[in-house]
């Protein structure tokens, strides 16, 4: 669960600060601002392979076999790389015009983690029960964990409709950070 968390944590932190790390090269030269935001994401997603490959060695050390389903896992990422994306492009033009943005995101990241069950089980009454239900990140989260530990998938409608928010945000940020590239 930790490996799907870090991809969109470091994604999002990566891409949020793309512009403002680029910004002497934004002036000099002419180009798609969107490519730095996604040169980014796709850092955290070279880190997020080395990352998987660890937890295959750690499966061939203890002797636990996964499923078949595991082939299935770069299809169930993608929505998360697409919420990371869309994210990114937005807190990237925010933290153009307000530099406090990215110190602000770290730990915001690190409370959405607490939020989301990413270090424990999901709860079942409680008020954290009512937010994990409505967090699509739980969804994005868990479901790829699930088919990689058990092979199958319990919550697809939950998943199905964070996949479709995730759609949704994607293009809607893509559409504002395009608007506002020249700016």
């Amino acid at each position: 669960g930790m490996a799907f968390w870090q991809l969109f944590s470091t994604g999002l932190i990566a891409s949020s600060n793309s512009l403002v790390k680029a910004g002497p090269m934004i002036v000099k030269i002419n180009f798609s601002k969107k490519s730095l935001v996604i040169a980014s994401t796709g850092q955290s997603i070279i880190s997020f392979l080395i990352q998987i490959g660890l937890v295959g060695i750690l499966f061939v050390y203890y002797g636990f076999t996964p499923s078949i389903a595991i082939l299935l896992i770069p299809i169930v990422v993608i929505p998360m790389i697409l919420f990371t994306l869309g994210l990114g492009f937005i807190l990237s033009l925010l933290n153009g015009i307000v530099r406090d943005i990215g110190n602000l995101l770290s730990v915001l990241i690190t409370f959405l983690m607490f939020l989301t069950p990413v270090l424990y089980a999901k709860p079942t009454i409680g008020i954290l029960a009512q937010i994990t239900t409505y967090n699509p990140l739980y969804y994005l989260v868990s479901v790829p964990r699930e088919l990689v530990l058990m092979g199958t998938i319990s919550e697809w409608k939950g998943f199905l409709i964070a996949s479709i928010i995730s759609v949704i945000i994607f293009m809607a940020c893509l559409v504002i950070f395009h608007l506002t590239e020249t700016r």
